[in-house]
């Protein structure tokens, strides 16, 4: 596999933020008071949140070197994404246009099976660590039982069905994951979004969808078109294959670092705002908080349960786009996702 150095994103939340370039590096002014000044080479993307102003230069360079610029509202909602020129080999994309139209339920089959196993992993590690639940137990019994239905199902309306019966399990015991004497602070009755209506669903919206632009310049990257899924319809303006592969790592990253930040009383219900409109925002310390575990947490290594290496948790979405590409080109007879042990 050819595989690249992890590289640091940069991640700009403070209000009226300018970002642009000087020389080689990119500069952060607040006021015209230098905040920040790193060398353009060390960073791979660059997320701006909120009332954000880049130079169209930056601009301009980000599309040509090949960094991620991506913006977001203050409510960690994505809006636009500026890219420069297609990479990879157009007859890749022409394999993976037939066979997302013509063929998606094997590959659709093994992103959800991947999905409910890890939602699956995360409700056993909870029984392994902690004592043992009646709710908890019975949840992860149903998901073994969409397991197993996700691997011989026929139709991807069906396969849909069945990851949405996943998720309702799954999410159905969710708030049994977070500490008791946390859980009046943090309340969580199922995923609710746009706008997220609760502390707990604020965080995970925000952090999909700062992964999901991961995804999506990795699958560039390797030049397949994030916008073609196999799960996820079509939809414009919607990056449909990012969203598939996100699947993977919803339960393991996201979702384990939301309760992380809960269950260390690294967030707080102060650490939020409650809009007249009953929706939610993250307070801006709070979401640099939030940044920088997502940014520790993508440094640090695994073994990779199907090359058998060890990777930072930050490549694997680059890892998984690489093993998708090389399942369309024939090189891999399965797309082996990933599934966490």
């Amino acid at each position: 596999m050819t595989m690249k150095k992890l590289q640091n994103s940069l991640y700009v939340t403070r209000p009226n933020a300018y970002v642009h370039k000087e020389g080689e590096t990119i500069v952060v002014e607040v006021d015209r008071q230098k905040l920040m000044q790193i060398p353009a080479h060390s960073i791979s993307g660059l997320y701006c949140f909120g009332q954000i102003m880049v130079s169209p230069q930056l601009m301009g360079f980000c599309g040509e070197q090949g960094i991620g610029l991506a913006f977001f509202t203050e409510y960690g909602r994505f809006l636009a994404r500026i890219h420069g020129k297609q990479t990879g080999n157009i007859l890749l994309r022409r394999i993976q246009h037939r066979v997302t139209e013509h063929a998606p339920l094997e590959v659709a089959r093994l992103i959800v099976a991947a999905k409910i196993s890890n939602c699956r992993s995360v409700l056993q590690r909870q029984l392994r660590n902690y004592r043992e639940n009646a709710e908890i137990t019975a949840a992860v019994k149903c998901l073994g039982f969409c397991l197993e239905q996700a691997k011989s199902v026929s139709s991807l309306e069906k396969l849909r069905g069945i990851e949405g019966d996943a998720a309702a399990n799954y999410f159905g015991v969710f708030q049994l994951l977070i500490q008791p004497t946390l859980q009046t602070e943090f309340t969580f009755n199922g995923r609710n979004r746009r706008p997220p209506r609760d502390f707990v669903n604020a965080m995970l919206s925000f952090l999909y969808s700062v992964l999901a632009q991961d995804v999506s310049a990795a699958l560039q990257g390797v030049g397949l078109d994030p916008q073609i899924g196999f799960l996820h319809a079509d939809r414009p303006g919607r990056d449909s294959l990012a969203l598939d592969l996100l699947e993977e790592f919803r339960a393991w990253l996201v979702d384990r670092l939301v309760l992380s930040l809960i269950n260390r009383k690294q967030v707080k219900s102060s650490d939020f705002h409650v809009e007249a409109s009953g929706s939610i925002r993250i307070k801006d310390d709070a979401r640099k908080t939030i940044l920088v575990a997502l940014q520790n947490r993508k440094q640090e290594e695994i073994e990779h349960p199907f090359l058998g290496e060890k990777v930072q948790i930050g490549l694997l979405p680059h890892i998984q786009s690489i093993l998708l590409a090389r399942h369309l080109r024939g090189d891999l007879e399965y797309y082996p996702p990933f599934i966490s042990r």
